[in-house]
């Protein structure tokens, strides 16, 4: 079976899973129930509902949506071509348990606690073998650029105590392995699918530095290559009114973005409606593959819809338990129209 081929049995198979995705309807229901408990009662009538009957306790919301979006993963990798692609999705929670790793050894190290209770299950690395490898010290068996950074990192903190230059560190070669996995899969969408992130991703990390007080030096070294944006055009960004960003970079697609996000009132309005308008923009930049019936973007544009319909369910069920305002979660809703 040739290349072509295979993508487009791999298409099909997720045409067909498409319909366990919640429409805009379900979504309106989640919204006017009354309680988390309400919430969970409606999730148990979709495809969510064999994680409701075996999980129960403390955090079980959370371990709930874990669990949907970790099957999601592995049946997706039981019949596409490359897994790279899936590994795009799964990079970032490889190096969110890399993290948790180091802050549980300097923890430890200062006299805390380990969290091994904050790894999560849907890095591509299982959790068992990571931690294995590092309590080990067989930092060589790490993937994505680990095996010498991890170390690095450890050193770094023993010399300077500074756990953000470890973050920054391996935020870094989180990136740089996005890059390669691309350049590696040689498709063009999926390579402007991961420009497209990392200019998202710069221009989301300039908000928050700038509500800081970051300035335009210090924020340079936090701003990734790859993207389509030049870093020194970001990071001169941070200097200036938030509502000329969008002018500053008018060549970019993020231009309407930012010029949208500045109707927000407050500085925090502003991060959060930019994040929303981010996640949506990568959405449809992928979802634009679906024309295509063997294009390889559509399992990123599939895995998009799962991971943003995760985080709306997130944010709802985290709002009803804490009796928040139903239409200020509306807003932050991900693709829900």
């Amino acid at each position: 079976m040739s290349r072509k081929e295979a993508y487009g049995y791999a298409v099909a198979r997720i045409r067909a899973m498409e319909h366990r995705l919640l429409d805009a309807a379900a979504f309106a229901r989640l919204l006017e129930a009354e309680d988390s408990a309400s919430v969970l009662k409606i999730l148990g009538e979709t495809s969510y509902a064999p994680m409701l009957t075996s999980l129960s306790g403390d955090g079980a919301f959370d371990k709930i949506l874990e669990a949907a979006l970790h099957e999601t993963y592995e049946e997706m990798a039981s019949f596409v071509p490359d897994k790279e692609l899936i590994d795009l999705l799964r990079l970032p929670y490889d190096f969110s348990n890399a993290k948790v790793m180091l802050k549980s050894l300097f923890s430890v190290r200062s006299g805390g606690k380990k969290r091994w209770d904050l790894l999560s299950s849907l890095a591509s690395y299982p959790v068992d073998k990571l931690i294995t490898d590092i309590e080990g010290e067989e930092y060589r068996l790490l993937p994505f650029g680990l095996s010498t950074l991890y170390p690095k990192c450890i050193a770094l903190w023993e010399q300077s105590r500074d756990a953000l230059e470890t973050e920054r560190l391996l935020d870094i070669q989180m990136f740089a392995e996005m890059r390669r996995i691309a350049e590696g899969l040689a498709v063009a969408e999926v390579t402007e699918w991961v420009r497209a992130r990392i200019d998202g991703e710069n221009l989301r990390t300039l908000l928050r530095l700038k509500r800081f007080g970051f300035d335009a030096a210090r924020a340079a070294a936090f701003m990734h290559d790859g993207g389509k944006i030049d870093k020194t055009i970001l990071s001169a960004m941070i200097a200036e009114p938030f509502e000329t960003w969008g002018r500053i970079v008018d060549f970019s697609d993020y231009s309407k973005l930012l010029v949208e996000s500045g109707a927000s009132a407050g500085f925090s309005e502003i991060i959060m409606d930019f994040e929303k308008k981010y996640d949506d923009f990568c959405l449809d930049l992928a979802a634009a593959s679906k024309y295509s019936p063997d294009s390889p973007c559509n399992v990123i544009a599939y895995l998009w819809s799962k991971e943003l319909e995760v985080k709306n369910i997130r944010m709802i069920l985290v709002s009803k338990s804490a009796s928040g305002e139903k239409e200020s979660v509306r807003r932050l809703l991900r693709h829900v129209s």
